[in-house]
């Protein structure tokens, strides 16, 4: 595989009013991971950052229900950092009420989140819009990714149905985090990264079955009670992972890249993270957790991760043409065969 250059995000929390899907050009693991929180909460957070050593805090039963503790070795004062991983649904009332708390309860120095910069209009959900084919089309005229632009417009429309929207429980981390000075650190790998992997993995005939089955689900969703309803009867699932599974089944290799790698990816960044303060609370899907303890501390080869594979040779018309009619003419000999026997 050749190694592409990635193009550099520029973060904001205004974000953009759809996440954009293009081939990366230029970015570095250092580059990668954002901070994003207010500098003007840069005292308050030396404040914190001096005394959470010396008040190492146990969460209540009720909180860790759905969190798994790390630790690591730290630069910080005390030379330990205290790594709680909560497991959130995505589409829950009851993720962004547990997130709140346990941000609230512990104050950690650092508050990670399961997003890159691209994504980073989850934070302002009132920004976020379904794109219209005008500008859907502009995209793919850009060399925009035609899966990545489809992806996009599948996710806002579904979110554009939906009472709770995919992804609170981050704003409501991030707004947590604001209110006592904590740092907020985006740790997902660029989505432009990982769509590229998926689609460059895919062989062709997959391609074509999973654009067809994202426009038809797009088109075809069902209506907004029916789709609320179906998400409180499972408010305790990580729906996003639950999907890739099921969709997997035909599609192997959506699991790898959008679920596998990026567990490793986030392991090692969150250790990177963890290396330099004394508590960190991660916030991810329920579907990470398992993958980002396997991960801990172990050794992963960041480069392989963010590297897009080379582009896989286009089948010409001609060869195409010719598999067709050698396939044929078997079938023309074996069935002449077969018709001779008979007689």
């Amino acid at each position: 595989m050749d190694s592409q250059p990635l193009e550099s995000d520029t973060p904001a929390v205004e974000g953009e009013d759809f996440v954009h899907i293009h081939e990366p050009t230029v970015e570095s693991l250092s580059d990668s991971m954002v901070r994003i929180d207010d500098p003007t909460n840069a005292t308050v957070s030396q404040s914190r950052d001096a005394t959470a050593s010396e008040d190492p805090r146990v969460l209540p039963e009720e909180l860790s229900r759905n969190v798994v503790v790390l630790t690591c070795e730290s630069a910080a004062e005390g030379g330990v950092c205290d790594v709680y991983l909560v497991g959130t649904a995505h589409v829950s009332q009851e993720s962004c009420r547990e997130v709140e708390a346990i941000i609230n309860f512990l104050k950690p120095q650092v508050v990670f989140l399961e997003l890159c910069s691209s994504r980073v209009s989850v934070l302002t959900p009132q920004n976020l819009k379904v794109p219209t084919m005008g500008e859907m089309i502009a995209m793919m005229k850009k060399k925009h990714n035609i899966f990545g632009v489809l992806y996009s417009w599948f996710l806002a429309k579904v979110a554009s149905k939906l009472e709770v929207f995919p992804g609170s429980e981050f704003r409501v981390a991030y707004e947590e985090a604001m209110k006592y000075g904590g740092k907020v650190i985006l740790g997902d790998r660029p989505v432009q990264i990982t769509i590229w992997r998926t689609w460059r993995k895919m062989p062709l005939w997959h391609k074509t079955k999973l654009l067809y089955s994202l426009l038809f689900q797009a088109i075809f969703l069902p209506s907004p009670d029916d789709l609320n309803k179906m998400l409180k009867e499972m408010d305790d699932i990580d729906m996003l992972t639950l999907v890739i599974q099921e969709m997997s089944k035909e599609f192997p290799t959506l699991m790898e890249t959008l679920v596998h790698e990026r567990d490793q990816y986030m392991s090692s960044s969150l250790l990177k993270v963890a290396r330099e303060n004394s508590s960190v609370v991660a916030v991810v899907g329920k579907g990470h957790l398992q993958g980002i303890k396997k991960h801990w501390k172990q050794p992963i080869v960041m480069k392989d991760l963010v590297t897009i594979p080379s582009p896989q040779p286009v089948i010409s018309a001609v060869k195409v043409i010719s598999s067709i009619g050698v396939a044929v003419a078997g079938v023309a000999i074996i069935s002449g065969i077969y018709l001779s026997s008979k007689k």
